[in-house]
């Protein structure tokens, strides 16, 4: 299973660092999938979910019957959202307002069960996501965000509730890289602070604090994506 995982990503930076570099240029179509595929020595399956993240993040955009494209990236100006995968089960709207329930309540439960080191790592994760952002290393933005929330769902004393947010994990993670094409430096500066008001909370034993400052935060990044969940 960790090799399932880390091989898309590891894939996904590559042609990241292709596009930062500028070995793949703003507009330039990118090899086939039978090309890429051999040239990372990986199976088409990996490179497709590479690709799909890529192209959630705003770094790619595909066109029907032209191909995948270098889309220029983050400094170029992005108006609307990447395709959402799981639009024939649930909306962005159905995961972005589940996500404040069951989020909340785990940030709730985790209060007072999270170590020193847990914490510290939150911080520093919580760095990283500033730091990535700044040099426009969207994926090390994105991985850090996602590795925040999990810890928070780890120690969370429900072991139900911990089960239901592995069970759906993937819709709340697609919800998280989803609107960083539309996402501008003042709501992403806003994104870190709330984070680092989640984790004062924490730190406190607050489980009311959590639950409201994660609630909040979530509210506030599907406002960013269009929503009001």
């Amino acid at each position: 299973m960790l090799n399932k995982i880390l091989v898309p990503q590891s894939v996904a930076r590559e042609i990241q660092s292709m596009i930062q570099s500028g070995s793949l240029k703003p507009g330039e179509k990118i090899p086939s999938q039978r090309e890429f595929s051999q040239k990372f020595g990986i199976s088409r399956a990996s490179l497709r979910e590479a690709l799909l993240t890529l192209e959630t993040l705003g770094l790619l955009k595909t066109e029907a019957g032209r191909g995948t494209f270098v889309a220029g990236g983050p400094s170029s100006a992005s108006t609307h959202m990447g395709p959402w995968r799981y639009s024939d089960s649930y909306s962005v709207f159905d995961v972005f307002q589940t996500r404040i329930m069951l989020e909340g309540q785990m940030a709730s439960l985790a209060a007072g069960r999270l170590m020193a080191n847990q914490l510290d790592e939150m911080e520093r994760l919580t760095r990283q996501m500033e730091d990535g952002w700044a040099q426009q290393d969207l994926l090390a933005n994105v991985e850090a965000d996602l590795e925040f929330h999990a810890i928070i769902a780890s120690a969370c004393s429900n072991a139900m509730l911990r089960a239901l947010y592995d069970s759906v994990r993937e819709q709340v993670t697609a919800t998280q890289r989803q609107p960083i094409p539309i996402t501008d430096p003042a709501r992403m500066r806003a994104s870190i602070a709330e984070h680092r008001r989640i984790i004062a909370a924490l730190r406190s034993n607050d489980p009311a604090a959590a639950r409201i400052e994660m609630e909040t935060h979530i509210r506030n990044t599907a406002r960013c994506a269009g929503l009001e969940p």
